[in-house]
C-alpha cells in the first residue's frame, strides 16, 4: 500500500486559484503568441506539423493531424445516436463547454448536420485491441466532428479528448468568448491496461466529500478510472458504520500532528455522504474501491472498540488488540507497525464483518481492499497473519467483492487466487530484495496493480535535501531519497518493472498520495500534479522505451505536458510547475466598454503564466488608436505551495475619438516564448 524502509511514512490535498478582473465584459479575438505564428496559420487552413499538433495527454495510440480547423460556435448542437448512455455522455460534454463559451449547446438526436459535434455508441464501433471497451474514434474537420465508440465509457474518455483540442480557456468556469477552434485530426484510441488508478488517503488527515469529488474530476481528465480511498489507518477511521458509532465517533476525531496541530481536528463521512462520492465517481466513469486497512493499520479501530462494553455486539472487546501497546494507545505521529487486531478474537470478526458488509452495499463496484501491509511478525506470526487474511477475504467474497489487498497479501499461507489482485508497492525492482511479493502474486494467479513508491508514490518529495522545492513539512523522502519529479513517474514500464512480473500479470498502474503531510486540497493538488499526468500517460498510453529524459518518449510528453500548465490554471488546479519543462504562457484577451470621458481602466486579458511570479513578466499594449504602452501583471500572491500564475493584466487609457478599437497586449516571460491576444474597446460617443 504505502511503503516506507524503516523510516515509515506516508501522503495527500490541495486548491485552486481563482482571480476576478474588474472590468472584463466577455472575450474577443486571442492567439497564443507562438513566434512564428504557426498557430494562427493552422486556423487558416495550412497544413499542421508535428509542432502544431495537439498537445494531448495521455498520448493517444494513433493521431492524424489534417488541414484546417472546426469551430465551436454559438449554434453548435450536440448530435446524438446511441440511447440514453450516449445522451448521458452528450450532457457531460456540454456541461464541460457551456461555462466559458456561453453556448446553449443543445443535444439532439439523430446524425446531426454541418457545424455539429456528433456522438455514436454502437457496437459497430468497437476498436480491434481494445481491452475493455473503453477505446474511441475522433474524427475533426473543418465541417463537423465526430466521435464514436461501442460503449459509453469509451465516447466519454473521448470528450476528456475533445476538451484537450479546444483552446486551454475552454476550462474556465467563467464565459470567455472564442474563437473556440478545434484542429483537424482524426485519432484513434484505447488504453493499454484497464486500471488506471489514484489513490487518496483521507485517514491520516481527513477531507470532505467535497474535496475528493473535486480530485475524482480533475483525475477523469486524463482519463483516471478507479479511484482507490483509504478510509481507514492508525490516526482515523472515516465512515460512519452502523452498530459501531464508536468507530466514526471517536476513531474519527484525531488526525496526523492532532496533538500540535489544533486547527485539524479530524472529521468522517455519513453514509449517504459515501453513496454520493460513489456516484459521482459512476458518472465519471471510476470505479470506487474502498479500503479498510487490516490486520495492521487499525489503531484508531482498536482505540475506539477496546473499551466498547456496552455494545451488545461484543462480547470482550479488550481481546481485539495484539498491537505493541497494552493498553492501546492513540500515536498521531507517522509512526507505523505498532497496532494489530487479533486474528482469533470473534469481536474482531464481528467489527470487520459489519464494515465490509455495509461498504459491500453502499457502492456497487467490484473491489473491496483489505490492506494487508506493513504487519511486523513481532506482532502477528506469518501463519497468525496469513490467518487472519484468508478469513477477511472469505467475508469479500460473501459480500460479493473481489478481493484487493497491498502485495503483501500474496505472501507464504495465503489462499488468495484470480481475481484477487495484489497491488505492488515496494520501490524494489528486477529481482531484488523485496520484489517477492510481486512473484508471489503472479505465482497464485493474482492479478497484479503496479504502484511502485519510487514510481507512482504522489506524497514523495519533488526534490529532497536542502534545495527541496517545498517546505520541511510537506510531502516525505523515504522512496525518492533525491526527490522524485516527473520524470521519475513517466520513465518506468509497469510490465517489466519486477522481473517475472508481466502484461501478462498487470492489469494496471495507480498513484497514491498518502496523508500524514498534506492538510489540504491545495497540498494535494500541488503533490499530485503534473506527475498524475505522467501515471496517466504510462497506464493510458501505448509501450514505450521510457528510460530517461533523452528518450524521444519522454522529449514528446514534456513537450505536452507544457500545454496542460495553462489548462490546468484555467481550471483552478493548482500545481508544481517543474523545472523540467518549460512551462507556456496562455493569453486571453477581453472586450470592454470605456468609462465615462472615454477613458479605459482595468483588465484587458488574462494570463495563465504556470510558475511565473508576476514581477517577472513584462506587458506592453497597444490601444488600437496608434497609442502603445505598458502594461501591469498581478493577481493573488504565491506562497509556498502555490506558485503558479493566473493574472489579470490591466492597463489605462483616454481614447480622442468615439468608435471600435481593436488593442493588443503582448507579454513575455524569461525562459519562455511570449504570447499575445486581442482585446476590444467600444468608446462612446
Amino acid at each position: 500500500m504505502r511503503a516506507r524502509p524503516s523510516a515509515k511514512t506516508r501522503r495527500l490535498l490541495g486548491a485552486a486559484i481563482v482571480l476576478a478582473f474588474p472590468i472584463a465584459i466577455a472575450l474577443a479575438t486571442s492567439a497564443t503568441g507562438l513566434a512564428s505564428g504557426k498557430a494562427a496559420a493552422a486556423a487558416r487552413g495550412i497544413a499542421a506539423d508535428h509542432r502544431t499538433a495537439p498537445q494531448v495527454v495521455p498520448k493517444p495510440v494513433a493521431m492524424t493531424v489534417g488541414t484546417g480547423s472546426f469551430t465551436v460556435t454559438p449554434g453548435l448542437r450536440i448530435a446524438v445516436r446511441g440511447g440514453s448512455a450516449a445522451r448521458a455522455v452528450a450532457r457531460d460534454l456540454a456541461a464541460y463547454l457551456r461555462p466559458a463559451t456561453g453556448y446553449r449547446l443543445p443535444i439532439v438526436a439523430g446524425a446531426g448536420r454541418r457545424g455539429d459535434i456528433s456522438l455514436t455508441l454502437s457496437r459497430r464501433d468497437a476498436i480491434r485491441n481494445d481491452p475493455d471497451g473503453e477505446g474511441y474514434r475522433l474524427d475533426v474537420t473543418r465541417a463537423r466532428a465526430t466521435l464514436a465508440a461501442s460503449t459509453a465509457h469509451g465516447l466519454y474518455n473521448g470528450i476528456q479528448t475533445v476538451r484537450q483540442l479546444l483552446p486551454v480557456w475552454i476550462e474556465s468556469t467563467s464565459v470567455r468568448r472564442g474563437p473556440w477552434t478545434m484542429p483537424a485530426v482524426r485519432i484513434v484510441d484505447y488504453p493499454r491496461y484497464v486500471y488506471r488508478g489514484l489513490m487518496l488517503d483521507i485517514a491520516r488527515h481527513y477531507e470532505p466529500p467535497s474535496a475528493v469529488r473535486r480530485l475524482i474530476a480533475q483525475a477523469a481528465a486524463y482519463k483516471i478510472d478507479v479511484f482507490h480511498l483509504h478510509l481507514s489507518d492508525d490516526q482515523g477511521f472515516r465512515l460512519v458504520i452502523k452498530g459501531f458509532p464508536r468507530l466514526s465517533k471517536i476513531g474519527g476525531r484525531g488526525s496526523v500532528g492532532t496533538h500540535g496541530r489544533k486547527m485539524d481536528p479530524g472529521g468522517f463521512w455519513t453514509q449517504d455522504q459515501y453513496r454520493a462520492v460513489a456516484a459521482d465517481a459512476r458518472s465519471h466513469f471510476m470505479t470506487l474501491i474502498p479500503e479498510v486497512d487490516s490486520p495492521g493499520h487499525t489503531n484508531a479501530i482498536i482505540m475506539s472498540e477496546y473499551n466498547d462494553r456496552r455494545n451488545p455486539r461484543l462480547n470482550d472487546p479488550h481481546n481485539i488488540d495484539c498491537g505493541k501497546y497494552k493498553p492501546p494507545r492513540w500515536d498521531y505521529s507517522q509512526n507505523v507497525g505498532y497496532s494489530a487486531l487479533c486474528p482469533n478474537s470473534r469481536n474482531t470478526w464481528t467489527i470487520l464483518r459489519a464494515i465490509v458488509e455495509q461498504l459491500a452495499r453502499m457502492a456497487p463496484g467490484r473491489y473491496h481492499d483489505l490492506g494487508g501491509d506493513e504487519v511486523p511478525r513481532s506482532l502477528l506470526r506469518q501463519s497468525q497473519y496469513a490467518s487472519f487474511v484468508n478469513h477477511e477475504a472469505r467475508i469479500v467474497h460473501a459480500a460479493g467483492k473481489t478481493v484487493m489487498g497491498w502485495a503483501d497479501i500474496a505472501g507464504p499461507g495465503t489462499h488468495l487466487t484470480a481475481p484477487s489482485i495484489a497491488e505492488y508497492w515496494n520501490p524494489a525492482a528486477g529481482i531484488a530484495s523485496g520484489t517477492s511479493t510481486g512473484t508471489e502474486a503472479v505465482a497464485k494467479r493474482m492479478k497484479v496493480v503496479m504502484a511502485p513508491a519510487s514510481h507512482a508514490y504522489l506524497d514523495q518529495k519533488y526534490r529532497a535535501g536542502s534545495a527541496g522545492n517545498v517546505p520541511p513539512t510537506l510531502g516525505m523522502s523515504w522512496a525518492c531519497p533525491r526527490g522524485c519529479d516527473v520524470d521519475r513517474f513517466y520513465n518506468w514500464n509497469p510490465g517489466r518493472y519486477v522481473t517475472g512480473v508481466t502484461d501478462r500479470n498487470v492489469i494496471g498502474v495507480e498513484g497514491a498520495i498518502w496523508g500524514e503531510t498534506v492538510v489540504n486540497l491545495n497540498n494535494v493538488d500541488y503533490m499530485v500534479f503534473p506527475r498524475l499526468l505522467a501515471l496517466a500517460e504510462v497506464a493510458w498510453s501505448p509501450k514505450a522505451k521510457r528510460s530517461t529524459r533523452h528518450s524521444p518518449a519522454y522529449r514528446g510528453f514534456v513537450r505536452r505536458l507544457a500545454a496542460q500548465g495553462d489548462r490546468l490554471l484555467f481550471a483552478g488546479t493548482n500545481f508544481y510547475p517543474t523545472p523540467l519543462v518549460r512551462w507556456r504562457l496562455a493569453l486571453v484577451g477581453s472586450r470592454v466598454r470605456s468609462a465615462k470621458r472615454r477613458h479605459v481602466s482595468g483588465a484587458l486579458a488574462t494570463l495563465a503564466a504556470p510558475g511565473r511570479p508576476a514581477g517577472k513578466i513584462r506587458a506592453r499594449i497597444r490601444w488600437g488608436d496608434g497609442s502603445t504602452g505598458a502594461g501591469a501583471v498581478g493577481g493573488r500572491p504565491a506562497t509556498s505551495t502555490r506558485v503558479n500564475g493566473l493574472y489579470a493584466v490591466t492597463g489605462s487609457h483616454r481614447y480622442m475619438h468615439a468608435g471600435r478599437y481593436v488593442g493588443t497586449v503582448t507579454v513575455s516571460a524569461p525562459g519562455t516564448a511570449g504570447a499575445s491576444a486581442a482585446f476590444v474597446v467600444l468608446v462612446p460617443r
